[in-house]
């Protein structure tokens, strides 16, 4: 038999021997047992045969293990069920009373003497005092292995004092039940559990919860030893913890337990048909009738522990959401009401630096590469010194250029003006002069990082609505950028869109001038720009050199402009009004601009060739300039001594900078800034539906074809494999389909390290606005389509709870893969290592998730790593909620029947538990919350500008 091992043998081990010398759990007196109704004996191991159970014991017993029906035993009239302890009529319940008991000849007993109640007979589920119900166990698989009739004898006891049951007044059986199974006739072994409460609903007539279950086998029975291969004794001596007994008509019953339910079906052993018999008095049934107690009546079902906690999670998550939200709206409207001077007239700001030296590590012994650490320690022979002491000054009003050949340090002097984080070692002083407290310093980079779905005039205007303070009205922004867009010369562009290399837009020098322009939305007092006319022609870069120029000249707003440029020609060269010369990282010339530089040159020995454009003479000049251009005049004043200094292997000294970056400061409030980003944010998702409505019309057409691979999928074990391969799929094509979430973030992180460089935004704020408008539509919207189509196409579990149980194991592990896609693009900064690794663990997760190898059967030292898989976790839960509807195998293998609960198969064939649905949860809990927190800390230090 095949099922033998595979159902009886489940739970194989040592029987247990319990320790009473009365069987079926009668009373010890010595020599004797007091013995339970139906059964007789000096052991009570004789069940009772024929008469009445009014007999007590002196009713005739069939031997121990014997026979009931070969013993002959037959019942009296009004009495049936094996034991004949089931009666059918009132009459029979008093005229067998009154036969006991002729002193009370109307059938009253005890303290009811005087009353006049007869006895009935009550062959209803529910029960008043204590009753008999008599079962057939009908179950396929247990036919197919055991074909002979199976029988359940079950007395449930209330209230033994009012029952005229002999012996139930003198045993420990109130709100006790008590079972024994008979095959062919024969004892086959017992079971009692205590603590019992009878509950009735309108659709179930009596539900018996009882604790402390106990089962003993009967040796050498047909069920517990006489045949080898199908010995349950193990698996019956284990049953225990809770009972219950429903019947959910006069007809049918289940017997329900753990292990039986795992086996049988979430009721458990289905009883059919069944007969109940109780001789009570009808006082006892007229004063019980119209009283509700914890023990009689039910009339509805408590929520599950799980549930309970679920709720209440949830409810603690939205009331936190809601206190957050209440802090930020609070906060908000102060920061509004503060008054703010932000775009009235301020004292202009000029720009010193003196001795700035900066210099890259790259032997073994040095500095270790921070802001600004010049504390102290040898310097390698080997390091590479890209600045050398040099100095400069900018004062309001005035626009300065810094020319050099390339590799002369441009880029990297006015990163360090403008408080950029570097990674070498930086020496010197940066001092400001003007009125008020830190000037606002603007930056430009020479790449040009723009939203490319938004028009000019929402760029700009989100700029404005991030970097001024809220005090500011939303009309002066307004008029702000109005008037920024006028003085760029960019105002035909307000309603264009910026575009990119996939979509045209606008022109590179009109990029160009809306770079600018996010800074000066800001007021900076201070504006630094790295090469803004690289790339562009002569005419778009004398638009912006001339856009510059009237910044820098400004009446009302004087600004300090300071740019670096490549190889101006004489138009843009003239625009400056002071200029800057590297060479090889040292101050060539440093003052006025025009024909200035020329005649300092010529002053030293190097004439200027008349007609030539300056800048290109300046640039010939720096390229190999001679040793005696840096050894006289202040502007190269300290070079040789830092050069000997360097020679000597110290640093050069000087004082650390004053404006090492240092924490953020946000211009707005958290909420302001989360509801611009979301403002964007639903723009971009608007104007460009190409990525949503893809996600979404595949969701729908793989859902169409997964549902139709598996439609309406069977329940043999055949069918629940494919039940089980569908969720796979289903787990698969999320881990796979998050690919998109790492992709998309690589996209936008350029302009995240622009914007945040800037401090328009919190990492946390734009990390939630991302969570907002991408997981949500791009993720859990399409996965649910896909997941509810396969769900009711495949015909899984046709109930609501089920369904939404099955929805929340989605939405977890969509959530759970998306963020895990996030860190991978947070962390590592090249993009075809990130979806390399997303690749492999998916494909490790397809390993581990126990659909192609069983769990328990990986080696050990391979078996850990299920454990930090989340499709395991999805598909287990997936699982558990399947086989938890009451999914039941109906099938046949080698001519014997198979009709048992999913659950076993489940635990077989992939080594998942059935009870673990709502431990996935909590595991699935703490994945999203440790990667959420992983993905914050990873975008707060590590996704961050260096240069």
């Amino acid at each position: 038999m095949i099922l033998a091992p595979l159902v009886l043998g489940l739970l194989s081990g040592g029987t247990l021997v319990l320790a009473q010398s009365c069987q079926n759990y009668g009373l010890s007196q010595g020599s004797s047992c007091l013995c339970p109704p139906g059964f007789g004996g000096s052991d009570c191991s004789s069940p009772a045969c024929g008469g009445t159970m009014f007999q007590g014991s002196s009713r005739k017993t069939a031997p121990s293990l014997g026979n009931l029906t070969s013993a002959g035993c037959t019942c009296q009239g009004g009495w049936t069920g094996v034991g004949c302890d089931v009666c059918t009529s009132s009459a029979a319940c008093q005229s067998g009373y009154v036969s006991q008991n002729p002193t009370n000849a109307n059938g009253v007993a005890g303290s009811d003497v005087g009353q006049n109640d007869t006895m009935v007979c009550n062959s209803g589920a529910r029960i008043w005092a204590a009753g008999q119900m008599s079962c057939s166990v009908i179950n396929p698989t247990l036919q197919g292995i055991f074909p002979g009739a199976t029988t359940l004898n079950i007395i449930r006891t209330l209230d033994p004092a009012h029952s005229p049951m002999p012996n139930l007044t003198s045993l420990p059986t109130s709100n006790t039940a008590s079972a024994q199974l008979f095959y062919d006739g024969v004892e086959q072994f017992f079971c009692t559990a205590d603590s019992c409460t009878q509950s009735v609903t309108d659709t179930d007539p009596s539900t018996w919860e009882c604790q402390n279950l106990m089962c003993t086998c009967i040796p050498n029975t047909t069920f517990c030893g006489a045949v080898p291969s199908k010995n349950l004794t193990s698996t019956l001596n284990q049953l225990n913890g809770a009972l219950t007994i429903t019947c959910s008509s006069n007809t049918t019953c289940s017997f329900g337990q753990t292990l039986l339910n795992s086996l049988f079906g979430a009721s458990g052993l289905t009883l059919s048909p069944c007969s109940f018999g109780e001789c009570v008095r009808q006082s006892v049934i007229d004063g019980t009738s119209n009283t509700t107690t914890s023990s009689s009546t039910k009339q509805h079902s408590d929520l599950s522990g799980g549930v309970i906690a679920g709720l209440a999670v949830v409810c603690g998550l939205i009331g936190l959401a809601l206190l957050l939200f209440l802090v930020g709206w609070l906060s908000q409207r102060k920061a509004r009401r503060i008054a703010s001077n932000s775009l009235t007239k301020r004292g202009g700001y000029s720009l010193e630096w003196n001795d700035i030296s900066y210099i890259i590590p790259t032997g073994s012994v040095g500095f270790r590469p921070f802001w600004g650490a010049a504390k102290g320690g040898r310097i390698n022979n080997n390091d590479k010194v890209i600045l050398d002491n040099v100095s400069g000054r900018v004062d309001p009003g005035e626009m300065m250029a810094i020319l050099g050949p390339s590799g002369a340090g441009k880029t990297t002097l006015i990163e360090i003006l403008s408080k950029k984080s570097k990674s070498g070692v930086v020496t010197g002083r940066v001092s400001h002069h003007g009125t008020g407290s830190l000037p606002r310093i603007g930056f430009v980079a020479q790449q040009d990082l723009l939203p490319s779905t938004l028009t000019v005039s929402e760029a700009l205007l989100f700029a404005a609505r991030l970097r001024l303070p809220e005090s500011v009205s939303e009309v002066d922004k307004v008029m702000l950028v109005d008037d920024v867009m006028e003085k760029l010369g960019i105002e035909s562009l307000r309603n264009t869109q910026i575009g990119d290399d996939g979509k045209r837009g606008i022109s590179g020098g009109e990029m160009r001038r809306v770079s600018i322009g996010l800074e000066l939305v800001a007021l900076p007092d201070i504006l630094i720009l790295d090469e803004p006319t690289s790339g562009l022609d002569s005419v778009s870069a004398s638009k912006v050199a001339s856009v510059l120029r009237s910044v820098a000249h400004d009446p009302e707003h004087p600004t300090v402009v300071i740019a670096s440029v490549h190889q101006p020609n004489s138009q843009l060269y003239q625009k400056f009004d002071k200029v800057l010369v590297l060479s090889h990282g040292r101050t060539m010339y440093s003052g006025p601009g025009g024909f200035a530089p020329s005649q300092e040159l010529a002053s030293r020995g190097i004439p200027y060739p008349q007609g030539y454009n300056v800048a290109d003479h300046l640039l010939d000049v720096a390229s190999d300039p001679p040793a005696h251009l840096f050894q006289s005049g202040t502007q190269g004043r300290g070079s040789e001594e830092g050069n000997a200094s360097l020679e000597k292997g110290y640093p050069p000294s000087g004082p650390r900078l004053w404006n090492a970056p240092g924490r953020a400061s946000y211009a707005t409030t958290f909420l302001t800034q989360l509801e611009v980003l979301s403002g964007r944010e639903w723009k971009i998702l608007r104007r460009d539906k190409s990525l949503f409505l893809t996600h979404v019309l595949v969701s729908a057409v793989l859902g169409v074809f997964c549902g139709g691979l598996y439609y309406k999928t069977g329940v043999t074990i055949a069918g629940f494999q494919s039940r089980v391969g569908c969720l796979f799929f289903l787990g698969a094509l999320i881990a796979f389909s998050s690919l998109s979430a790492l992709y998309n973030l690589m996209q936008l992180r350029p302009l995240f390290l622009r914007e945040r460089a800037s401090s328009y935004y919190s990492p946390t704020a734009w990390l939630l606005s991302r969570f907002i408008f991408d997981v949500i539509p791009l993720r859990l919207i399409p996965n649910i389509i896909v997941a509810t189509i396969t769900y009711w196409m495949t015909g899984l579990a046709g109930d609501a709870a089920h369904f939404f149980k099955f929805l929340f194991i989605i939405v977890l592990y969509t959530l759970a893969m998306t963020l895990w896609n996030f860190l991978l693009a947070v962390v590592f900064e090249n993009g075809g290592i990130a979806t390399l690794v997303s690749a492999l663990s998916a494909l490790y997760q397809m390993t581990f998730a126990g659909f192609f190898v069983h769990l328990q059967s990986i080696p050990p030292v391979l078996r850990w790593l299920q454990w930090l898989c989340p499709l395991k976790y999805a598909l287990e839960a997936l699982c558990v909620n399947e086989v938890g509807s009451g999914l039941m195998i109906v099938d046949t293998l080698e001519g014997v029947p198979v009709n048992i609960s999913a659950s076993v198969i489940m635990t077989l064939l992939f080594g998942f538990s059935p009870n673990a649905y709502y431990r996935d949860v909590l595991v699935f809990c703490a994945f999203v919350g440790g990667f959420a927190a992983m993905v914050v800390f990873a975008v707060w230090f590590k996704v961050r500008e260096r240069r």
